[in-house]
C-alpha cells in the first residue's frame, strides 16, 4: 500500500522561535558568587592594584552549546506536529449482520457420490471445500457454525474472526453429531445461539441433504419460532431427491425457506453448490460503512528519540569539561 508523509499539527512550527523570545524578552540569570568584606578594602586593592569583580556574574555558554539546546528544541516541536504515514483510505466493514451456517454431518453425508477435480468425495467434504471460500467472503458478518445430526451443537459462536470459523470447520467430521438427522433441534438450538447476541438482522443457512427424524420438535414448528423472532432462513437440500440413494426431503426445507422469508436451493454438485453462495452473496450482500478508515502510522518517536539523545550526549560533555577543568585546577 503506497504510503505519503504527512504533518498532522502544521500550525506546532510556530513555537520554533519561543526561546529566542524568552531570552530576549527575560533577563539573564545572575549567579551569585562569594565576596569579602573588610574595613581596608578598597585600600587593599589599590595597594595590589587588583580590580575587584562583582558579587554576581552570568554564566556564559559556548556556541555549540546553544545549537544543541536549539537542536532539541527543534526535535521536540517536530514530535508535536505529530508527523506520520498515511495510506491510502479503505473502506471500513460494517458488522450488519449474524450469519449462522447449520450444517448436517450425519452418516448419510459420508456418501461418497460427488466429484471433486475428477475424483470422487464424500459430500461432507465438497460441502466443506466450498463452505471455506464461502466464510472467506463474509467478511461484514460476525459468523457461527452449528452442527447437527441426531443432536445439534454449537462448533463457533458469533464471531467476526473468520480463519478461526474455517478452522472450527475443518476439524468437524461426518457422525461427530450422531447418524440421524434432526432438523428442528437444529433450528432450535440456533434459535438459542441467536437470542444470547444483540445484533437485531439474523441469517441462518441450513444445509442437509436428508428427512428430519427427530421426536423432539417438528422443522415447521421450529421455522415458526425462527419468523416469529425475525430470523431468515437459507436452505440448501444437498444431492438428487429423485436418486434412490437420497432421503432429502425437499418439501420440508422449502416450507422453512418460505415461511421465514428465506430460499431454497438445490445443491446436486458442487458446480450447483457453488453456484448457491454466489446467489446468497447476492441476496446478503457484505455492507459496508459510509466513513472511510485512512490507515496512520505515526512516527513522533523518532524526533523525539533525536532530542533525547541529544539531551542525554549534552548533560554529558558539559559534566567532561567540568571534570576536565577541575583535574586541571588540581
Amino acid at each position: 500500500m503506497p504510503e505519503n508523509f504527512h504533518i498532522a499539527y502544521p500550525y506546532v512550527a510556530l513555537l520554533l522561535p519561543l526561546p529566542l523570545l524568552v531570552y530576549w524578552l527575560f533577563p539573564a540569570i545572575k549567579n551569585r558568587s562569594t565576596a569579602l568584606r573588610y574595613t581596608y578594602f578598597k585600600r587593599a586593592a589599590e595597594v595590589s592594584k587588583q580590580k575587584p569583580k562583582t558579587a554576581s556574574f552570568v554564566k556564559r555558554r559556548p556556541w555549540w552549546a546553544w545549537l544543541i539546546m536549539y537542536t532539541i528544541w527543534g526535535f521536540l516541536v517536530i514530535a508535536l506536529s505529530s508527523p506520520q504515514l498515511v495510506g491510502e483510505s479503505e473502506k471500513k466493514i460494517k458488522t450488519s449482520r449474524n450469519f449462522l451456517i447449520a450444517t448436517d454431518i450425519s452418516f448419510s453425508m459420508g456418501n461418497t457420490d460427488w466429484v471433486v477435480n475428477g475424483k470422487r468425495s464424500t459430500r461432507w467434504m465438497a460441502v466443506k471445500n466450498l463452505m471455506k471460500d464461502f466464510i472467506k467472503e463474509r467478511k461484514s458478518d460476525r459468523m457461527g457454525l452449528l452442527f447437527f445430526g441426531s443432536s445439534a451443537y454449537i462448533q463457533a459462536p458469533f464471531t467476526s474472526d473468520l480463519r478461526t470459523v474455517e478452522t472450527m470447520l475443518d476439524e468437524a467430521d461426518v457422525g461427530m453429531a450422531g447418524q440421524m438427522t434432526n432438523i428442528g433441534k437444529a433450528i432450535v438450538k440456533g434459535m438459542d445461539l441467536f437470542q444470547r447476541d444483540t445484533i437485531p438482522q439474523k441469517v441462518m443457512l441450513l444445509l442437509t441433504d436428508g428427512i428430519d427424524s427427530g421426536m423432539d420438535i417438528l422443522p415447521l414448528d421450529a421455522a415458526n419460532l425462527a419468523k416469529k423472532d425475525s430470523t431468515v432462513i437459507y436452505t440448501i437440500g444437498i444431492g438428487d431427491p429423485s436418486s434412490s440413494s437420497s432421503d432429502l426431503d425437499e418439501r420440508t426445507l422449502q416450507d422453512i425457506a418460505e415461511m421465514t422469508n428465506g430460499k431454497y436451493f438445490r445443491a446436486q454438485n458442487t458446480e450447483a453448490l457453488q453456484d448457491v453462495y454466489k446467489t446468497l452473496d447476492t441476496l446478503e450482500p457484505i455492507e459496508y460503512e459510509e466513513e472511510s478508515y485512512t490507515p496512520k502510522t505515526l512516527l513522533y518517536y523518532i524526533p523525539l528519540g533525536i532530542a533525547l539523545i541529544l539531551a542525554i550526549t549534552s548533560v554529558a560533555i558539559n559534566n567532561l569539561v567540568l571534570i576536565i577543568k577541575r583535574l586541571k585546577r588540581n
